[in-house]
């Protein structure tokens, strides 16, 4: 008989914020037999966490695991509350660790963090790169399991030519870096008269009016879709050749790996944990951090360069079969039992 769960993050997108793992996650592990319990959806951040020790609180004695969505900005308040309230209910809980910042917080709090991680059942991280962060600030109780899709929704569409029509696919957050979308999408132009940037994600912190500001300063026609359900997303990608990805920090960004299940070249900055998922020239193209004139020049490379593309978006879907549910299930299903 499968086991009961209670996930613990921030099941937002009924207030126009992005899907994420609670949602995502919590959904297959319901379809293999689990039975998960949430928390939560409040928008208020207090709400939020007095939902989260509610339902810590009351379902201590129904559920074997406590699955935390652990991120390293005000999320990790939360997770170290909730840790701390499974150890005084001698419950086991499982950090899931997001971001790729999460190892800074390693620095700037790691009484809290020892707290939180040494006692954990065990951390889940995505990736390699916070796996080795861990591992190398002394964490024991690790494993790996990355970010999942199933690839069956996804329908891989074979590019004969890459035409300079841009997609972008993030929240509109600072850490995303959306301007310098912008920025690559105002240099290209000059030399592609009709090329294309769609930038899609729900507003974050204010700047899709900003965003649209500066568009508007630079001369710029840019799609703004505002949130957009997955089957949306992936049915509008058809019209587009390349994926931008301009993020200041990063882990294993699953729009990322959407894009290479959709037959999507990406050209990414090489921050956090994207050179541990993507090697330049052979899965991608990497550029350094805000560095627009390197994105610009991949852009022209690929629209040149068939034999690149093609190899790129080849080695790149192959290598994304790994992250595919029917495959990463078996992990959880070891852990969970």
């Amino acid at each position: 008989m499968k086991k009961s769960l209670l996930y613990i993050g921030n099941k937002l997108s009924g207030h126009n914020a992005t899907v994420t793992s609670i949602e995502t996650l919590g959904l297959l592990l319901e379809k293999e037999g689990y039975t998960v319990f949430y928390a939560s959806s409040m928008k208020n951040k207090i709400l939020r966490l007095s939902e989260m020790i509610l339902r810590t609180i009351q379902y201590r004695n129904k559920v074997e695991y406590v699955l935390i969505d652990t991120y390293s900005t005000y999320n990790f308040w939360y997770a170290f509350i909730v840790s701390q309230l499974c150890r005084i209910f001698s419950l086991k809980y499982i950090p899931k660790l997001h971001g790729g910042d999460l190892p800074n917080r390693l620095e700037k709090s790691p009484i809290l963090s020892r707290m939180i991680f040494k006692h954990a059942y065990i951390n889940i991280a995505p990736s390699d790169y916070l796996l080795e962060a861990f591992k190398n600030r002394g964490y024991a109780r690790l494993i790996c399991i990355p970010n999942t899709i199933e690839i069956q929704n996804y329908s891989f569409k074979s590019r004969k030519k890459c035409r300079p029509k841009l997609l972008w696919v993030r929240s509109l957050s600072d850490i995303y870096n959306p301007e310098m979308a912008l920025k690559v999408f105002f240099k290209i132009k000059k030399d592609f008269p009709d090329a294309k940037l769609c930038m899609v994600g729900p507003d974050k912190d204010g700047n899709k009016r900003k965003l649209k500001q500066m568009a508007k300063k630079m001369g710029l026609d840019v799609v703004f879709t505002g949130k957009l359900s997955k089957s949306k997303w992936v049915k509008l990608s058809e019209q587009y050749d390349v994926f931008l990805n301009t993020t200041h920090y990063d882990n294993t960004p699953i729009s990322v790996i959407e894009a290479i299940a959709l037959g999507l070249p990406v050209i990414s900055t090489n921050v956090g944990g994207i050179p541990y998922l993507l090697k330049d020239r052979e899965t991608a193209l990497l550029v350094d951090d805000n560095d627009v004139d390197g994105m610009v020049a991949g852009i022209r490379e690929l629209i040149s360069d068939e034999d690149l593309k093609d190899k790129l978006v080849m080695n790149a879907l192959n290598l994304v079969q790994q992250f595919d549910w029917d495959i990463v299930k078996n992990k959880w299903l070891k852990i969970l039992v």
